[in-house]
């Protein structure tokens, strides 16, 4: 890889993440009940080595020494998530045990100059509230809003960025279609219920939020009001075939456009509703019906930045297709199945690219493309890369050291990306490295690490990588050196 020398602008705001359930630990301290993922966790196959989020990282109890870490490696913001069952535990009346620890912890922040920026809801739902229906019954979007307005009277004072959702297409089909995340369920065409849900969700926290003067200041760097989506780029395996470019066109509709479309344009987009209205749903005629008079409006409530998550695009081809890679089976053999719903005969072809530990091809161009379609067809507000990382197989050295230079290069790629499309015109005002620490990847345990920052599970000691030097001096420099060919 080759590249010059490359100068992000001075307000530019460098950051991590984290999510909840995957480094704080603590799963029953100080009140908290579980959610789904701790029921999810123990189900047999769900999770690589039948590992939970029990202890995780244990940053509920290390945060204060994770926040000096921060501040050391010079980054500018963290983002994290609340966890729904501690602070409101199954559901019910605010803890105020659980919602301390957040309040030490953005006080923790803010005396080291480090940014909070917060997600309320990164997949952790109450188990009570899955119990009686979860993200496709429509009430637990109501009580989002309780929910989210207790967090906001304990920090609304002091933090600045505000997020509804984190990536509401895996809560929603790899949770109620696919099956792959909690709950687990696999239920076809009641993922879109569940997508609706969490979007009417996010406009009603919105419209409540906003009426508290949330976003006033959005025009400050790492302020406002927003949601974050994660996307794919969607491109035909042979651009001349038409089977393949409806292919494409469905995993767009499916993945990103089931959502932008919704949140920019006031309306689901009438191909994906054509494709999968008449799909059976449990307990109702379609999934369309879901949709009540208003909810529309409520879900394309303005916001003032929109987090993009992004990690790799894909070929895509209508099947069968001798370089298939999809599985219906996980890595403990518990059979799943295709979270794409309408796109059940759509497979994802290789493409001879460079792969990650998850086996994700990286395409660093895809991310200079996604954010100017944004731009250009969407008229999106700000952007800000609320995730891009990679997990790779780390190898920890006799001294301790762990040198990963294939992260190094991802993360060079990526941010040249994002400034490739600055330069192109688009509002990118922030990165969040995903992630700050290993840690629970959800259904693959802690079998994948995508850390900067190496941890021993065993003694919870945490090690910088080369990556977190690397990312460190840009973060302090907002430069990119000049690259040689490597």
């Amino acid at each position: 890889m080759t590249g010059s020398e490359i100068q992000f602008p001075p307000q530019f705001l460098w950051g991590a993440a984290t999510a909840a359930y995957q480094v704080e630990g603590a799963a029953a301290e100080d009140g908290r009940t579980p959610s789904i993922w701790d029921t999810f966790a123990r189900v047999p196959g769900a999770v690589i080595g039948g590992h939970t989020g029990d202890v995780a990282c244990d940053h509920y109890h290390r945060y204060a020494a994770d926040v000096a870490l921060m501040k050391e490696l010079d980054l500018g913001a963290y983002r994290f998530s609340v966890s729904w069952p501690r602070v409101r535990p199954d559901a019910g009346p605010v803890n105020p045990a659980g919602l301390a620890f957040y309040d030490r912890l953005v006080d923790e922040l803010l005396a080291h100059d480090v940014l909070p920026w917060l997600t309320l809801y990164h997949w952790d739902l109450p188990q009570a509230l899955e119990d009686a229906g979860g993200w496709t019954n429509r009430d637990t979007a109501y009580r989002f809003v309780d929910y989210a307005l207790a967090v906001h009277d304990a920090l609304g004072d002091r933090v600045p960025a505000w997020t509804t959702l984190n990536e509401p297409w895996c809560s929603a089909f790899l949770g109620h279609t696919g099956g792959q995340h909690a709950p687990g369920r696999q239920e076809g065409a009641n993922g879109l219920v569940a997508a609706h849900h969490l979007l009417l969700g996010h406009g009603l926290v919105v419209e409540e939020l906003r009426k508290r003067g949330v976003g006033v200041d959005a025009d400050r760097p790492g302020s406002g009001l927003g949601i974050t989506l994660n996307f794919t780029v969607a491109d035909p395996n042979d651009p001349s075939d038409p089977a393949d470019v409806d292919a494409a066109r469905r995993v767009d509709g499916l993945f990103n456009r089931v959502f932008l479309d919704p949140l920019f344009r006031g309306t689901y987009p009438a191909d994906v509703v054509a494709d999968t209205e008449g799909m059976p749903v449990p307990g109702r005629g379609s999934w369309t019906d879901a949709i009540h008079d208003g909810d529309l409006a409520v879900i394309g409530a303005p916001i003032d930045v929109l987090g993009v998550n992004y990690y790799n695009g894909n070929a895509v081809a209508r099947g069968p297709h001798p370089d298939e890679l999809a599985s219906n089976e996980n890595e403990t053999g518990r059979t799943t199945s295709t979270p794409y719903v309408g796109c059940e005969d759509v497979v994802f072809v290789s493409r001879g690219l460079p792969r990650t530990a998850m086996d994700w091809e990286v395409q660093p161009e895809g991310l200079t493309r996604l954010l100017v379609r944004l731009h250009e067809e969407y008229g999106t507000p700000p952007l800000y890369i609320t995730e891009n990382g990679a997990a790779y197989d780390d190898v920890v050295a006799a001294d301790g050291s762990v040198d990963d230079p294939e992260r190094v290069a991802f993360i060079d790629a990526h941010l040249r990306a994002v400034h490739a499309a600055m330069e192109a015109g688009v509002d990118v005002r922030g990165f969040f490295q995903w992630s700050l620490l290993d840690n629970f990847e959800w259904a693959f345990g802690y079998t994948k690490r995508f850390g900067i920052v190496h941890v021993d599970y065993d003694t919870q000691v945490r090690t910088p990588k080369s990556s977190a030097r690397f990312y460190s001096d840009v973060a302090a420099s907002g430069r990119l050196g000049a690259t040689d060919a490597r």
